[in-house]
């Protein structure tokens, strides 16, 4: 049995770790990471790293290395790579199934913006503030690049390449964050509107309730949706009870 974990997630790390504790013995378990991080956290089993180009060359990787199931536990705006799933899923005859987070609803007190894109968010920052807290990651800087009226703090894992806004504050970081940090970041560097993507999860989370909080606006991007037709499930424990399902009727 070989299981792919399209990875790079903290749920692709957990399931990762189910997997190789949970199925049988002789069982292989590989995870692909992108390799967009310098130094990424790893997960048991075996790992590549780099991508696979394109649906082709995923769909020859699967009939080559005689995978079973296939499992896209990537982040929810890497779009491009679970349309390339889907399609070298169908192309191969594998078992494909979406492992995605829950992503974010706005509660009590909330001041949401959502957009369908970085860009629309660019857009909508003039009218809202002039501080801005862009938690938004290291690529998509550009559409930010004109706005040289703002002021940003950057927070990503490594640095970013240009384009990007001229008057921006880099700040390395790697999640989870607490609430307490959250609040003292805002008030530290006066932020008056916050940038983030629907990534959902709770690493991330705290920034959403010091923004709610201090009566700041948040600028949400929303998420690309999932390929048609393609199960989902949104925790590492619900994949690998659907997997053993998909696994015992393929048998």
């Amino acid at each position: 049995m070989h299981v792919l974990v399209l990875g790079g997630t903290t749920e692709a790390r957990r399931l990762a770790a189910l997997l190789v504790a949970e199925l049988p013995a002789g069982a292989r378990v590989t995870s692909s990471l992108a390799g967009r991080v310098a130094a990424p956290a790893l997960p048991p089993g075996e790992v590549r790293i780099g991508g696979f180009g394109g649906s082709d060359g995923l769909a020859a990787w699967l009939r080559t290395h005689q995978v079973d199931a296939l499992i896209d536990a990537t982040h929810p705006f890497a779009g491009t790579i679970s349309f390339n799933a889907a399609a070298a899923a169908a192309a191969a005859h594998v078992p494909l199934l979406v492992l995605r987070r829950p992503g974010w609803t706005p509660g009590d007190g909330d001041d949401w913006h959502p957009v369908g894109s970085l860009e629309e968010a660019a857009r909508t920052l003039p009218a809202l503030g002039r501080r801005v807290f862009l938690t938004t990651g290291r690529t998509g800087l550009a559409a930010f690049a004109g706005l040289d009226e703002l002021w940003f703090l950057m927070r990503s894992v490594d640095a970013p390449e240009p384009p990007h806004p001229a008057r921006m504050e880099v700040l390395l970081e790697r999640g989870p964050f607490t609430l307490a940090g959250e609040r003292e970041l805002l008030r530290r560097h006066r932020i008056d509107v916050v940038v983030t993507k629907d990534s959902g999860g709770a690493a991330t989370a705290p920034k959403l309730a010091a923004a709610r909080e201090a009566g700041i606006p948040v600028v949400v991007v929303r998420r690309p949706p999932v390929p048609e037709g393609v199960a989902v499930v949104g925790t590492p424990d619900l994949a690998f009870a659907r997997l053993q399902d998909l696994l015992g009727r393929r048998a």
